[in-house]
């Protein structure tokens, strides 16, 4: 396998023996779109015999991603329809999106930002970063700020000292959120000094919450579970984002064993997203019944600690909106258990 890491080309990937020659030139034309970087903690993870080995299907290209769907969108979420500033989405009252850099360490097939992650010039400068942060000073109904992008902790520790220092300094901003995949795609880079500069100082009354990407439990490698270990004996409070992927982790089996292995890591799973509308990634997607039958099947198998809401972004910018499956049926006065048995309940 080739030692030169990340891998960032179809032509380094083929020569890592992680995709095959004929595939070259229409993976080439999924390039010409869409940044690919494929660090070495991930490389190891694939089977390259299996062609849906559930890491590669996540982060190799595909000429699949080609076939664009009518309802698929550049920014199926709609960031762009509530940005006041560049770098920021307001589309909550309560918190806003700060988006400081847009590269990542890992650029997954799936990403419903694909289209606008991996460029450098749009990550966010100092003076871009304060007039961002000044726009949330002046709003005192803001609480929470989410520091996304791109992956946040690729930022150095100078400059998430800073970040931090700057955000404890709004005195109505009570939580900062970071969304984040580098404890899976390079968890060496989640360094002690990384965690002491993400802490928030013993004066501040801010909470600092990790949320980490994760989506099969392979990822979850022993040096991403010592960068887990390093976040949360740092005291910083983690929880999980999945995405729910057709054939990498759409099965009740796969999702009850990551699940599990976040909440031995103590990581709590927090959302399980429907997968958004971004063009190319149809081969992802599943229905939304389906999502739901997953759910309802998960419901007796692990406790409320393990179980995320499941939850759909509607596409255009308005919001999330929870897709768990229904219990209690109305009409019939009946309320379902965890084993599909009906009983009668007198909602009154």
């Amino acid at each position: 396998m080739s030692r030169s890491f990340p891998l960032r080309s179809p032509a380094a990937l083929c020569a890592a023996g992680l995709v095959a020659s004929e595939a070259l030139p229409a993976l080439e034309q999924v390039a010409a779109s869409t940044a690919i970087a494929v660090p070495e903690t991930l490389a190891r993870l694939i089977d390259p015999a299996d062609p849906a080995d559930p890491v590669g299907r996540q982060v190799l290209p595909d000429p699949a991603e080609l076939i664009f769907s009518s309802n698929e969108r550049s920014d199926p979420i709609g960031d762009a329809a509530y940005s006041p500033v560049k770098g920021l989405v307001h589309r909550y009252p309560d918190r806003v999106l700060l988006k400081p850099i847009m590269t990542c360490a890992v650029y997954c097939r799936f990403c419903f930002r694909r289209e606008a992650v991996g460029a450098a010039k749009e990550s966010l400068s100092d003076p871009e970063i304060a007039t961002a942060l000044a726009y949330v000073a002046e709003r005192p109904a803001i609480r929470e700020i989410i520091v996304t992008g791109g992956d946040p902790l690729l930022l150095s520790p100078r400059r998430w000292e800073a970040l931090r220092q700057r955000v404890e300094a709004i005195a109505h901003v009570e939580v900062l959120r970071i969304h984040t995949r580098l404890p899976v795609a390079d968890p060496e880079a989640v360094s002690p000094a990384l965690v002491v500069a993400l802490r928030p100082s013993l004066a501040s009354e801010l909470a600092v919450w990790v949320s980490v990407h994760v989506n099969h439990e392979r990822e979850l490698s022993p040096p991403c579970r010592a960068a887990l270990r390093r976040l949360a004996d740092g005291g910083l409070a983690l929880v999980a984002q999945t995405v729910l992927l057709k054939g990498v982790n759409d099965d009740a089996d796969v999702l009850e064993r990551l699940f599990r292995a976040l909440v031995r890591n103590r990581v709590k799973p927090y959302y399980l997203h429907h997968p958004d509308l971004a063009r190319g990634t149809g081969h992802f997607r599943l229905t939304i019944s389906e999502g739901q039958a997953l759910m309802k099947t998960l419901r007796g198998r692990v406790s409320g600690l393990a179980l995320p809401t499941y939850v759909l972004d509607i596409p255009g910018g308005a919001g999330k909106v929870p897709l768990m499956p229904q219990w209690w049926d109305p009409s019939a006065g009946e309320v379902e258990d965890w084993q599909g048995i009906r009983h009668p309940y007198d909602s009154v």
